[in-house]
């Protein structure tokens, strides 16, 4: 069995990679920031090393002697644009730190954890590893993973740096903290009264997406890329699918992106004269506004097995879960 170092192994893919990497007997090194959150790695037998990956000297002693390096750790925010320090920190500067300690102590592989989101709006087109956006970007978060992407890890693999890129789309699953979890939620009390229009990702359920993860570490090509994204569907696919699991009405009204980008506009000039809640930001909206994150998970499929379930299996999944925890009956 091999000994592996996470980053990100307290977040939502990272903490179902560390699982299932002690699920096969695998040893794993966990970098946690604050070890008292991070009770459920420790009953999974990880090993708890403290450390930041702003920290560059606090990555080295649970580095060295690992067979590999997970690095999903990342800032994933909409809405915050004041938080552009932060985010270049975590996913520009905090990549890099990683992967030069990775160099520096040798280490024979490594998975960094992209994400479709550097491609950008795909507008409408399933694109593939072999793709390439130059910007503008429409978050800060897309243009530091962006960033992270082409001028960090791709670099690093230029320079012989032993590293396979995996790129996600849209990840969900119980455990999901983020804004997507947040729709599935409004959806199941009955307070989601539209979704935009026109607006798809890739939908990969957590388990897919952290198997996958593992497949690249040992069935990867080195210096390459591969699109672990679930199937493409419509964010009003998604909850009608939802709606499909939970038994209660799908929204029927769409929101035309027109009309978010419009909205976005004026949030801008809002948003200078005072601050607003990331809900009502002009990033989220335009974020929002019939924007489609697509990408082909065919080379994955084909060089690491990756056979990502269809959605209305995995939103029955989640929303049984979302039901059980807010405490609502099924039907």
């Amino acid at each position: 069995m091999s000994r592996y170092f996470v980053t990100g192994a307290t977040g939502f893919v990272g903490a179902e990679v560390a699982k299932q990497l002690r699920t096969r007997g695998h040893q794993v090194v966990a970098l946690v920031r604050s070890p008292e959150k991070a009770s459920l790695l420790a009953k999974l037998g990880c090993e708890l090393h403290v450390g930041d990956i702003t920290a560059p000297d606090t990555l080295r002693a649970g580095m060295r002697g690992v067979d590999g390096v997970f690095h999903l750790a990342a800032w994933y925010k909409t809405g915050v644009p004041q938080a552009r320090a932060l985010a270049e920190a975590v996913n520009i500067a905090g990549t890099r730190h990683v992967l030069d300690v990775m160099r520096e102590l040798g280490i024979a592989r490594g998975v960094y954890t992209s994400s479709l989101a550097v491609f950008s709006d795909t507008h409408g087109v399933l694109v593939d590893e072999t793709y390439r956006y130059d910007g503008p970007h429409l978050s800060l978060y897309d243009e530091t993973k962006w960033r992270a992407h082409y001028e960090v890890a791709l670099p690093a693999i230029a320079a012989g740096l032993p590293l396979v890129i995996v790129q996600p789309g849209v990840v969900y699953g119980p455990g999901d903290t983020s804004a997507i979890r947040g729709i599935f939620v409004h959806h199941l009390r009955r307070r989601l009264p539209f979704v935009p229009s026109r607006t798809a990702y890739c939908w990969g359920h957590v388990d897919d997406t952290a198997h996958a993860h593992i497949e690249a570490m040992e069935r990867g090509r080195q210096g390459e890329s591969y699109i672990i994204a679930g199937p493409a569907h419509s964010l009003r696919d998604a909850v009608r699918a939802a709606a499909r699991a939970s038994g209660r009405p799908a929204p029927i009204a769409g929101i035309p992106p027109a009309l978010l980008r419009g909205l976005a506009r004026v949030m801008d000039g809002v948003e200078a004269l005072l601050p607003l809640p990331a809900s009502l930001n002009g990033e989220t909206l335009r974020v929002a506004a019939g924007v489609t994150y697509l990408g082909s998970s065919a080379k994955a499929a084909g060089e690491l097995g990756f056979a990502p379930r269809p959605l209305d299996e995995g939103m029955r999944h989640l929303i049984e879960h979302e039901m059980r925890v807010l405490g609502i009956a099924p039907r």
